[in-house]
């Protein structure tokens, strides 16, 4: 994995709850790992068909550096935005990670 091609900055959060005193359960995105290095592999923009009519899908591909813990919970923000990720590819051994996200509704 070449330096020069990590040119973008991405965070990955993870969905924590908490239990108050009350018993009233909340959930918020806490940061996992920021101010990572990446490459922005693929994004794609398309229209699908839904229940409630056509509705636009983006869709993403980043590659990071290894990062452990990270699973499909997670999600990824580029650019302020979340995306929720949708599969993670190891590459090499625990040389890199191919992260593909999907934009979060």
């Amino acid at each position: 994995m070449r330096a020069g091609k990590l040119d973008r900055s991405i965070d990955i959060q993870r969905k924590v709850e908490s239990k108050s005193s009350t018993g009233s359960v909340t959930s918020a995105w806490t940061n996992l790992a920021t101010g990572l290095r990446a490459e922005k592999i693929d994004a794609t923009a398309d229209e699908t068909p839904r229940s409630f009519g056509e509705a636009e899908r983006i869709t993403m591909t980043f590659r990071i550096r290894y990062v452990g813990n990270v699973t499909t919970a997670d999600r990824v923000i580029y650019e302020g935005v979340p995306f929720d990720l949708v599969g993670i590819t190891e590459i090499g051994r625990r040389r890199g990670l191919e992260l593909r996200c999907e934009r979060s509704r």
